[in-house]
């Protein structure tokens, strides 16, 4: 995979995102608005504070829309008024514990969000690829060992996993029903566990480790044990990239479902990503478990990344125990006083050597 022939692609471009104030489209609306692509953001203001959207001044660095992905036609007057070349879809409701709370909230934006945003693509009359990003728990979690498929069976236990499946199922049908021919592209991607710099997010292990750490309080786990994808957030993100590309060189011939994480041997178990992050934090990694009545989640979860290697070329980059001491180090900086706009940079020059 080149990666800075990638990003050359999409220089002088313009590029829609929505999600643009979360922590992954964060990531990217820096790292494309700094290498020459205007970016049009549509999504409602950052929860966090801080949050890396307003760390990173993108307010000014892209046009950004502060808008619900629920408001259809706001949604589809923004993209096309953009007249975008490509478009990646990141706005939802990311938090498994958050949906069981607020389930109806989680289906209305993973799920009619999704349509709202193919719908109009409908006015779009330009060619266009548009890249929808779901999740590695869309598939029916059968807790063993293998790892998941692009063709296995969707599912999912919980409002979260079941909303994201049934975004997939709704981008199929747009896909089937009204993007089979004709200039606009739709594919969908489909990242494990990403972590890395910036995120504040609650109910996360990475900003979960920090906070702890910060009080000097024992890390708290729901399931010490359970074995996640965990990758860094560039490379789904130059996964996405590289897939939107190729879309736009082909007749439709990438309009699929594409899995990006971690090698098959590099999963790691939340408390393995404890102990690591705590390692290079030179802090004692104490973690206890937590003994509340929790809800369901999955205990095992991998995916296999062997067509994306194959038919787009593209691979991760960092192995996990990079991206976990890639976000430790980057936590460890910016608690010194180091700018986050200072500390996305330097990951993303690493990324480009890598």
């Amino acid at each position: 995979m080149d990666i800075r022939k990638t990003l050359a692609h999409f220089q002088g471009k313009t590029v829609f995102i929505t999600g643009h104030t979360g922590f992954k489209g964060s990531w990217m609306t820096y790292l494309l608005a700094s290498h020459g692509v205007r970016v049009v953001g549509y999504a409602l203001s950052p929860n966090t504070t801080p949050n890396l959207f307003d760390q990173l001044n993108l307010s000014h660095s892209c046009e950004s829309i502060i808008q619900d992905i629920n408001h259809l036609t706001e949604l589809t007057k923004a993209i096309v008024k953009a007249q975008p070349d490509y478009i990646f879809h990141l706005a939802a409701q990311p938090l498994v514990r958050y949906s069981y709370q607020n389930p109806i909230e989680t289906f209305a934006t993973n799920v009619m969000g999704t349509a709202n945003l193919l719908e109009a693509c409908k006015s779009l009359r330009k060619k266009c690829s548009v890249v929808c990003v779901t999740t590695d728990k869309v598939y029916q979690n059968r807790e063993w060992v293998y790892p998941y498929r692009e063709t296995d069976t969707l599912g999912g236990h919980d409002p979260y996993s079941a909303s994201k499946a049934a975004a997939e199922i709704v981008i199929d049908s747009y896909r089937k029903s009204f993007f089979s021919a004709g200039s606009i592209s739709i594919a969908s991607a489909r990242a494990g566990n990403v972590i890395g710099g910036g995120d504040w997010s609650e109910d996360r292990l990475i900003p979960d480790i920090v906070r702890s750490i910060a009080r000097g309080e024992a890390v708290v786990l729901r399931n010490p044990h359970a074995v996640r994808p965990w990758q860094h957030v560039l490379d789904p993100i130059f996964g996405y990239l590289l897939l939107a590309k190729k879309m736009d060189e082909s007749e439709h011939e990438f309009c699929e479902s594409w899995n990006f994480g971690p090698a098959n041997h590099d999963v790691k178990s939340v408390s393995e990503v404890v102990n690591k992050f705590c390692e290079v934090n030179l802090s004692n990694p104490v973690f206890i478990k937590d003994s509340n009545n929790n809800p369901h989640e999955a205990n095992t979860l991998k995916l296999d990344i062997s067509k994306s290697i194959a038919r787009l070329t593209w691979r991760p980059k960092f192995n996990s125990d990079d991206s976990i001491i890639l976000a430790a180090n980057w936590y460890n900086q910016f608690q010194k006083g180091i700018p986050a706009v200072k500390l996305v940079a330097e990951d993303i020059k690493e990324y480009l050597l890598k």
